[in-house]
């Protein structure tokens, strides 16, 4: 039976914003490696990060993964710089869902991508991949790991869209909506503007 799962304001308000706004408010920091892409388009993700390092071709620390997240989570996977395997696959998405995780972001490759996407629950991965994988073990499970120049941490705030993937660090994440909120108010007096006959190069000042 899946589980289900409160989703809390924090999670609430961030969804409300895109991946590059948020990352925008936070300074232009904990953008994700743009190799990193949902599997669909109009897919979006965000809650709680659950990292999640493994070895190299080897999936069995993932499967453990599914196990230890709570509902609401996103699952966010390293996989030592070895892209070239399918590590997720349709029914360690189906066990996702049924244990309520909101997601997966994967610094590597995935498979099963059509019953993936029927299924409607968002995977953001550097592509496709049907090589298989081992079962050896080893790696490590809400430890901090590291994708890109981004730092990821458990209970860090993770958004996902079409333009990519950002991390919010747990002592940031209030500040960092806050400043989103203020951006999107902005944002919106300058689009006023605009339709009122004023062009970019007068509003930035730019001329």
């Amino acid at each position: 039976m899946k589980q289900e799962y409160a989703v809390t304001q924090e999670v609430a308000d961030a969804s409300r914003f895109s991946s590059a706004t948020l990352c925008e408010a936070a300074g232009k920091t904990g953008s994700l490696p743009a190799g990193i892409k949902p599997l669909a388009s109009g897919m979006k993700v965000c809650g709680r990060a659950v990292p999640v390092h493994s070895p190299p071709g080897d999936n069995i620390m993932l499967h453990q993964a599914i196990l230890t997240a709570k509902p609401g989570d996103v699952l966010v996977v390293e996989v030592s710089g070895m892209y070239d395997a399918g590590y997720w696959g349709d029914i360690m998405t189906l066990a996702a869902q049924e244990r309520g995780i909101q997601g997966l972001v994967i610094d590597g490759c995935v498979r099963d991508k059509e019953d993936i996407v029927a299924s409607e629950f968002p995977v953001f991965s550097r592509g496709l991949c049907i090589q298989g994988t081992t079962k050896h073990g080893g790696g490590t499970i809400n430890e901090p790991i590291l994708i890109g120049q981004a730092r990821i941490q458990a209970s860090d705030l993770i958004v996902g869209d079409d333009d990519g993937v950002v991390v919010i660090p747990e002592e940031h994440i209030l500040s960092v909506l806050e400043k989103a909120k203020q951006r999107a108010e902005h944002e919106e007096q300058i689009r006023q503007q605009l339709k009122a006959g004023k062009n970019t190069m007068e509003i930035y000042g730019w001329k």
